[in-house]
């Protein structure tokens, strides 16, 4: 992992000039771009294969750079005191005035907004006079890049610079949270939804226009081969992921933990997947894997994965 200052401003350069680069965050690595240009957002759109329809997540520093865009309240300073900066993404009224471009908001008057604990784009955000928007950095719909070689396998050298900050600690996206007249989680993450739900408010009234954010797709983090769930013995031909360590060290096996820990597997699983699809595997299928805890959210993820068109 590199970290010195050079690096930093050799991200910024390119951000400077309407350029994407990859940055690292705790979750997933994301594909940044100056939140405040149509050119470069633009450039997200294009090099994701994204839908114009879907939203994307700005990156901020701190509150003082936040004010400029969003307006904010006390239920929202509750939770960031409590989890930030970290893997949680707010949705927030824009401000009238704000400079984020149309295109990262899909012309609504809402913003997913959140604040990256990783210390080199924090370092980043630093020395920049604007905002990230930072969708993960993978083609849409595939699997989320959780180091450089991923992002490197996703788009080789159609961007221009990656900030390798080592392996995402987390390996899953966001938990997003809508404060937008009714307050609920719109996406689990890596937050467990029962250490937010105490923070939102039980009877509140109801949103008024639809919220529309990033990874609600039927079809998302997949890795573009057939999968099967709850799974207790697999094919001969698929690829087996497994949640603990068996003695048998059959070739298609794959372990996602030693001993069922599920903040393990959560942060191998995007890893894996993708190490099997390169290694070849036609199919896939995963063991069962408990639902409680960051366990929801990597069944959701799992979910979303296995669908097929």
């Amino acid at each position: 992992m590199n970290t010195n200052l050079s690096n930093i401003k050799k991200a910024a350069y390119y951000l400077n000039n309407n350029d994407c680069v990859a940055i690292p965050t705790e979750t997933v690595y994301g594909l940044a771009a100056n939140a405040y240009s149509g050119k470069a957002t633009k450039k997200i759109f294009i090099l994701k294969k994204r839908p114009k329809t879907n939203p994307l997540i700005v990156h901020y520093l701190n509150l003082a750079d936040l004010k400029k865009d969003c307006e904010i309240d006390k239920q929202f300073l509750k939770l960031y005191s409590r989890f930030c900066p970290g893997p949680i993404t707010f949705v927030l009224k824009l401000k009238k005035g704000s400079k984020i471009s149309k295109n990262v908001t899909n012309k609504k008057t809402t913003i997913a907004v959140r604040f990256p604990k990783h210390k080199l784009t924090r370092k980043l955000l630093k020395i920049l006079n604007f905002p990230l928007a930072a969708p993960s950095a993978n083609i849409s719909q595939r699997i989320s890049s959780v180091t450089k070689l991923d992002v490197v396998e996703e788009f080789g050298k159609k961007i221009k610079f990656v900030l390798d900050g080592g392996r995402s600690r987390e390996g899953l996206e966001s938990t997003i949270v809508n404060l937008v007249g009714k307050q609920k989680i719109l996406r689990l993450g890596s937050i467990e939804k029962n250490k937010i739900e105490k923070y939102l408010f039980k009877n509140n009234k109801k949103s008024q226009q639809k919220i529309t954010v990033p990874g609600q797709g039927k079809i998302h983090y997949s890795p573009g081969i057939p999968m099967r769930l709850n799974i207790k013995k697999p094919k001969k031909s698929e690829a087996f992921l497994l949640i603990s360590k068996r003695k048998n060290k059959n070739k298609n096996y794959f372990y996602l933990s030693k001993n069922k820990n599920l903040r393990e597997i959560a942060r191998n699983l995007y890893k894996t997947l993708r190490i099997v699809k390169n290694l070849g595997f036609k199919s896939i299928s995963v063991e069962k894997i408990p639902n409680k805890g960051i366990g929801e959210t990597i069944n959701d993820r799992l979910l979303r994965a296995a669908k097929r068109k």
